[in-house]
């Protein structure tokens, strides 16, 4: 988002756009601070993949655009039949918050980079939405959606679809407006300090949420799990975590930008969640047909956890 940056004391108030903007000095990147993570705990990528500073100056030249286009676009995007993966995304989202299990004051969205429908059935659950993310090229663009800016992303099929599945009746335009209002924050994110928003957040959130983020800015399977014990000490004891990501996939375009992604299996994200002392309580997996495999990445499918903290004792 413009206006949001670093100082010496880590905070900022936003100017304009009215959100105030939370940071750390000289974060490493991600699309957390983005979209989305083989090796084992102890494998990592080759250096020239992986490396922090490799890392760094891929994220330099991430397109925000050219990702949205990539997989918010058709094929991808085709709401025609559940077996897109989109479809699938939004109906696992929907489920999964109709229980009304996962409610509350806040929910904090991890590295949410250019991307808004992984909120829109979480929307009606909380008062306060927080979108986070580490570069400010897609804190830029979800500025632009929620002032409603000509020129921001056409979020509308997403919206049109989700209330669809919801089953409800609500016009299209009331979810867009009721997560606007409710979207109060886009802050800066650093997934792999300990204080990922730079300094505690008081009250905790009641769930966290994020869809695509840890495994596309994690070097190997142990940063991987380093960055989802940091962002749980951003949950209450007793919240939700809701985590959409990628499996099978080492690399995804994005413009220019040739990122690395740690290559996970349904059994690392079962063992990741146990590690950092999550009950997980729901898995499920897609697998990526040969129809979408359209050369922007090598993503072979998509998981969906619903995983819980527990209370402390």
């Amino acid at each position: 988002m413009e206006g949001c940056g670093w100082m010496m004391d880590g905070r900022r108030d936003a100017g304009r756009d009215g959100w105030r903007c939370l940071g750390s000095p000289r974060p490493l990147p991600g699309r957390a601070g983005i979209k989305s993570g083989g090796g084992g705990a102890g494998a990592a990528f080759p250096l020239a993949m992986s490396s922090p500073a490799a890392l760094r100056e891929g994220y330099e030249h991430f397109d925000p655009r050219a990702y949205l286009r990539n997989n918010y676009l058709p094929p991808r995007a085709d709401f025609s039949s559940e077996e897109f993966v989109v479809p699938w995304k939004l109906r696992c989202l929907a489920e999964t918050f109709a229980s009304g299990e996962i409610r509350g004051r806040t929910l904090i969205d991890v590295g949410s980079g250019p991307t808004i429908y992984q909120l829109l059935s979480a929307c009606d659950h909380f008062e306060e939405i927080v979108a986070t993310d580490f570069l400010a090229v897609n804190r830029e663009e979800l500025g632009r959606w929620a002032r409603g800016e000509p020129g921001a992303f056409d979020w509308s099929p997403f919206i049109q679809h989700v209330c669809k599945i919801e089953g409800r009746g609500e016009p299209w335009q009331d979810k867009q407006r009721r997560l606007r209002q409710r979207l109060r924050r886009i802050l800066p994110i650093d997934v792999h300090r300990p204080e990922p928003l730079g300094a505690p957040l008081r009250p905790r959130a009641d769930a966290l949420l994020s869809a695509f983020c840890l495994e596309a800015v994690s070097a190997d399977r142990a940063a991987f799990l380093r960055a989802l014990r940091h962002v749980g000490t951003l949950l209450r004891p007793g919240g939700h975590l809701v985590l959409l990501g990628a499996l099978g996939e080492s690399f995804y375009l994005a413009g220019a930008a040739r990122l690395p992604v740690v290559p996970l299996e349904e059994r690392d994200v079962r063992e990741a969640l146990a590690a950092a002392g999550f009950a997980l309580r729901e898995l499920r997996s897609y697998a990526m047909p040969p129809a979408l495999r359209t050369g922007v990445d090598d993503v072979d499918g998509v998981f969906f956890a619903h995983a819980q903290k527990p209370l402390e004792t």
